[in-house]
């Protein structure tokens, strides 16, 4: 069997490119708040150090204009976002109304812009994926954002906005594949009566937002398969190998969007599962060859250390790059200079976190009810053939 976490070939012709921006650098959702960390720009600042991220490969994200966001989102909704940023408050009728401002999705300097560069990213990537190739957008990946409101850290939902630019570029049949640790609402809320969207998702069970249910089947293009606390490497790749490629191929599509969310990693504070970052780019190394266009984008992810680290091995095994056993010295001052003090390991993290990429697999036995949900999910897509 192929090592799944060798680096792919990059296509000479189409190579892998990265969307980023400045934005994401110092903003934050409010010193409280999980997202109050640095991660894409962790992600760039690595990626260049490595020496993997040269200028012909980097691509700028434009801002989403309201007309592009509202192919999805409400023209009202748009506008309350852009006038929170605007006075940096909301009236209590927009709070409830919209989900604006409260701890969840505060109201902060780039509550519109940050969300909308965003978009912007998976907007254009969808463009340029037209002709095929491989675009990796760390900065998107927020699944839950609904039309109208915002939700779970989400205020705009840029998979969406994605899948419906592929179907503009005329990409028709596409896979949608989740491995964060949330379940993906909004996209469902979207595409799941849609046939032509195949929606494959990996989440926590009994975690916000308490959806995606194993018996949940949309139009029967939705795929859950619900992890327990301590889901692992082991467990992770029995998923893939018996649930999520064979869907995807099943499916026979003609782009994939990988949601790549970084918080089932063990040291993440808001899940309860235990991977190590290479079963992320184990999913990935899989899904690589199904597909002549394939898209991948961030999502959750509230440890810095964790974030920047596995999404960095993310972009080296679409570009082809080897991860070394060891960083050289700067790209291990890129992950010197983080800090987490609201993390018990951010206080004295562990000197892996500095000088490596790749994690120790993080192997063992099944899981509790790992291997009776596969089975469930495999003769369901026997009784549908």
């Amino acid at each position: 069997m192929p090592d799944r976490n060798a680096p792919a070939p990059d296509d000479p012709i189409r190579p892998a490119r990265f969307i980023g921006s400045e934005i994401y650098r110092g903003s934050s959702y409010g010193g409280a708040h999980p997202l109050r960390i640095p991660r894409v720009s962790t992600v760039m600042d690595l990626a260049r150090a490595l020496g993997w991220l040269p200028s012909e490969r980097y691509l700028t994200s434009p801002r989403a204009k309201p007309a592009a966001l509202t192919v999805w989102h409400t023209q009202d909704y748009v506008a309350a976002l852009q006038r929170a940023e605007a006075a940096q408050a909301v009236p209590d009728e927009v709070r409830l109304r919209h989900k604006l401002g409260t701890l969840s999705n505060p109201v902060y300097p780039e509550v519109f812009r940050r969300p909308a560069t965003a978009a912007g990213g998976t907007i254009m990537a969808a463009a340029l994926l037209r002709d095929g190739g491989r675009i990796y957008n760390p900065g998107g990946g927020t699944h839950h954002g609904m039309p109208d409101r915002a939700n779970g850290f989400c205020y705009l939902n840029d998979p969406v906005l994605g899948i419906l630019n592929l179907r503009h570029a005329g990409v028709r049949r596409i896979a949608y594949v989740d491995i964060d640790a949330h379940h993906c609402d909004g996209v469902v809320a979207a595409f799941g009566d849609d046939p032509e969207v195949l929606i494959v998702s990996t989440h926590e069970e009994r975690r916000w937002p308490f959806t995606g249910r194993i018996d949940e089947r949309g139009a029967g293009n939705v795929w859950n398969l619900p992890l327990p606390r301590g889901t692992h490497d082991g467990d992770m790749a029995r998923a893939r190998d018996e649930m999520i490629l064979p869907r995807v191929a099943d499916h026979r599509p003609e782009a994939i969007i990988l949601q790549c969310g970084a918080d089932a990693i063990e040291e993440d504070p808001l899940s309860r599962l235990s991977m190590s970052n290479n079963a992320h780019r184990a999913v990935l190394q899989g899904l690589m060859p199904l597909a002549p266009r394939l898209l991948v984008l961030g999502g959750g992810g509230y440890n810095p250390w964790s974030v920047g680290r596995l999404w960095t091995g993310i972009w080296a095994t679409l570009a082809g790059e080897e991860i070394p056993d060891r960083l050289p010295p700067e790209a291990e001052a890129v992950l010197r200079r983080l800090s987490f003090d609201h993390l018990r390991l951010g206080r004295n993290p562990p000197e892996a976190w500095f000088t490596t990429l790749a994690d120790p697999p993080r192997e063992g036995a099944p899981g509790a009810g790992i291997r009776e949900r596969l089975t469930l999910l495999k003769n369901r897509a026997r009784a549908e053939v």
